[in-house]
């Protein structure tokens, strides 16, 4: 399993793990943080004496390790808290960490037990019968009596919380990387080399260059889960125009500009278009904009004026216009419907 995200340069280690051991405090649960690879990027916060103690012991650390593994392997295919007994019969949650589609590490809880069976969990490991292992666990009797006890609704609650709470965290810190380097590479174009911090003052074009690329991030980040998130022309004559179009969301691409991206006449590039997508150049785009309208609308708060602005639509009143021609309503209703529809 790869990852593009290295989490430790994502985040800041010290304050994570500061927040790390607020919400051990308030969950009453042990917290751990590791990478995509399971490698731990934090301490341990608030680990359990019982825990402690099986942890140091070589014969059953390596059952808490595949307790581990699999719970981080069950998170990351279910896309979402995996909750489950560990081979002492404790309950742990692996919280999967995934932006973009990819995963990038987990949130490692729990070390409690539960009040109530209104939680069915499966038992991810389980030890072969062994009297040492008896001696030991009864040795041990105390420390496990005095793990948390909390109820399968507060289990429950605190896996949904960990895991929006955390995703929302990393996500916000890549954007506001992605952001920082696309500043830096940006100003770098006007003096390779120099210091960052002492930038010359940038030209005019480079500024609408950096407007641009920055937009288009954005723009990124935002929709997701697109289900027309890339195109694979049949014509390979034409993928530099669908290419374009993907990329440059926030801009009003003309068909003129596209064939000559192409190296073909217009009148050329709108055949073989139509013939390749089945609808006109002209249909084509601000049907596929108003996909990307509807994302914005269902997942962000933005306003109407400003999800026009930035699909590269003219002005306001053309893109209600449009979203109107396709959908049959404003986006403004739209996006209540929308909203009353997965309220219920």
């Amino acid at each position: 399993m790869n990852s593009r995200y290295d989490l430790k340069k994502i985040i800041d280690i010290d304050k994570w793990h500061k927040l790390q051991d607020s919400l051990s405090l308030v969950t009453k649960m042990a917290i751990i943080t590791v990478d995509y690879k399971g490698v731990p990027v934090t301490k341990h916060s608030y680990c359990q004496s019982f825990c402690q103690a099986v942890r140091q012991d070589d014969a059953l650390s390596t059952y808490c390790q595949k307790c581990d593994a699999r719970g981080g392997l069950e998170a990351v295919r279910t896309n979402k808290p995996y909750v489950y007994q560990c081979h002492f019969g404790i309950v742990d949650i692996a919280i999967p960490i995934i932006i973009d589609n990819q995963y990038i590490g987990a949130i490692m809880a729990g070390q409690i037990k539960l009040r109530d069976s209104n939680l069915p969990l499966e038992r991810i490991v389980t030890r072969p019968p062994n009297a040492e292992t008896d001696r030991k666990f009864n040795d041990l009797q105390p420390e496990y009596r005095s793990l948390p006890v909390l109820s399968s609704e507060e289990v429950s609650t605190i896996a949904d919380m960990l895991f929006h709470l955390c995703n929302y965290i990393v996500e916000e810190a890549i954007d506001k990387n992605s952001t920082i380097e696309l500043y830096k590479k940006t100003l770098s174009l006007e003096h390779p080399g120099a210091d960052y911090m002492r930038p010359a003052a940038p030209t005019y074009e480079h500024i609408q260059a950096m407007q641009s690329e920055l937009s288009s991030t954005l723009i990124e980040t935002k929709i997701k889960n697109s289900t027309a998130s890339v195109y694979r022309s049949t014509n390979s004559l034409l993928q530099p125009a669908f290419d374009y179009l993907y990329r440059h969301k926030h801009e009003n691409i003309r068909l003129h500009d596209m064939a000559a991206l192409c190296h073909v006449s217009p009148s050329y590039f709108s055949r073989v278009f139509t013939r390749e997508t089945g609808e006109n150049f002209s249909v084509f785009v601000p049907r596929l904009k108003v996909e990307w309208a509807k994302q914005l609308l269902e997942t962000t708060d933005l306003p109407v004026n400003q999800i026009s602005d930035e699909l590269g639509f003219a002005e306001p009143g053309y893109f209600i216009k449009t979203f109107k021609k396709f959908e049959s309503l404003t986006p403004a209703v739209y996006r209540k419907i929308y909203s009353r529809e997965h309220a219920l």
